[in-house]
């Protein structure tokens, strides 16, 4: 066989792989190389199943109900909010609207509020409030001088009824609201309405009104002063106890519950009552001027009344309950039809707490404060 035909078949039977194919293959090897082994790979997953899950946990009870709390608390904020600052729709076009006024024009006369009477409550005893909790109502005898003031600047209010069931108060506070009234009588008619009690204090408010009614069985009067000191020095000596105080003066201590007190600080005590009383005095002939001379002398020694004795002395105008007061209010004003405003509360947080003050209560530190502190008073004491 010739030479040639010999070369032609071993290049035959020793065919080489392509080039590009070769290539591919290394790249291939060198991957597989660069793996980690397999046994690595098995410990891993083996680890991976011997990690119990963890089981998911279901909320508590309590946990759902906070939240439901939470949730409702806030709808409820959300409420007073809209309800506080929701606008007066119109419910019909008016007239003028029809004959080719504009929409706004409209809107706005539909929105005005009604003239009528502002009606206030007095209850309980006229005092400053001294509960600075920010989750207790707003409460105390400011409130009070702070919404009479408020009625004799509202130009719808055209009346003021003051709702009045009170056993009197502390001086600065009742002479408080009695100014902030006749501040209010410059450019409104006020009436006072006198409930189970209207006595010192109360008695002492009314007299600004322009008019004054009760009912028969009322009982009222109480024209008078009081200031009341207590006295535990026995209680302490059986105790073993003993107060030494230091003073600057010797009237500093005056009314000390600690020991007896002087005819001295007792003469200045009564002086201190007698001029509050001759004011209060002068706040009743002022207010019931047609009062006869001798019934005023007899009826301001501090004694109590029915409500028909002062009408019949004319310490009152009218006997009556809640209806006879507002038409007295309409008839003054000039209102045929006398309608009560009511007055929205002014922000949230006396929107949430204007229901009451029933779970209110003071301290024990608050009420022995009180029990321990002289004060000068309009209050009736029964």
């Amino acid at each position: 066989m010739p030479e040639n035909e010999q070369e032609d078949l071993s290049s035959n039977t020793n065919i080489s792989i392509p080039q590009e194919k070769w290539e591919q293959k290394m790249l291939e090897n060198e991957k597989t190389a660069a793996l980690p082994p397999l046994t690595a790979k098995a410990e891993e997953k083996k680890e991976e199943k011997k990690e119990p899950k963890k089981p998911f946990k279901k909320p508590s009870v309590s946990a759902v109900w906070a939240f439901l709390l939470l949730l409702t608390f806030g709808v409820s904020a959300l409420c007073g909010i809209y309800l506080t600052v929701k606008p007066v729709s119109a419910c019909k076009p008016s007239a003028a609207d029809k004959k080719g006024e504009s929409f706004s024009a409209a809107f706005a006369s539909n929105a005005k509020k009604k003239t009528g009477v502002a009606w206030i409550k007095i209850r309980g005893v006229i005092a400053q409030d001294n509960n600075t909790s920010p989750f207790s109502r707003p409460s105390g005898a400011s409130v009070i001088a702070k919404k009479i003031r408020e009625a004799g600047e509202d130009k719808n209010v055209k009346a003021i009824v003051l709702d009045i069931n009170s056993p009197g108060g502390t001086v600065a506070s009742v002479q408080n609201i009695y100014s902030e009234i006749l501040r209010a009588k410059k450019n409104k008619k006020v009436v006072a309405l006198f409930r189970d009690v209207a006595a010192s204090g109360g008695f002492y408010v009314a007299m600004a009104a322009d008019k004054i009614v009760a009912e028969p069985g009322t009982i009222t009067g109480s024209v008078g002063v009081i200031m009341q000191t207590g006295n535990v020095e026995g209680l302490f000596e059986k105790i073993g106890v003993k107060v030494t105080p230091i003073t600057s003066g010797k009237y500093k201590d005056m009314g000390s519950a600690y020991r007896p007190m002087t005819d001295a600080e007792k003469a200045i005590l009564q002086d201190m009552v007698d001029d509050t009383y001759g004011q209060f005095l002068a706040a009743v002939k002022a207010g019931r001027p047609n009062v006869k001379p001798e019934d005023m002398t007899e009826y301001t020694d501090g004694r109590i009344f029915t409500g028909q004795r002062a009408f019949n002395l004319g310490f009152i105008d009218k006997l009556g309950g809640e209806e006879e007061a507002l038409q007295l209010a309409g008839e003054l004003a000039g209102l045929k039809d006398p309608q009560i405003i009511n007055q929205r509360p002014e922000n949230l947080r006396e929107l949430i707490f204007s229901f009451g003050s029933s779970m209110e209560s003071k301290t024990l530190a608050q009420q022995l404060q009180t029990l321990a502190t002289p004060s000068v008073a309009y209050l009736w004491v029964h």
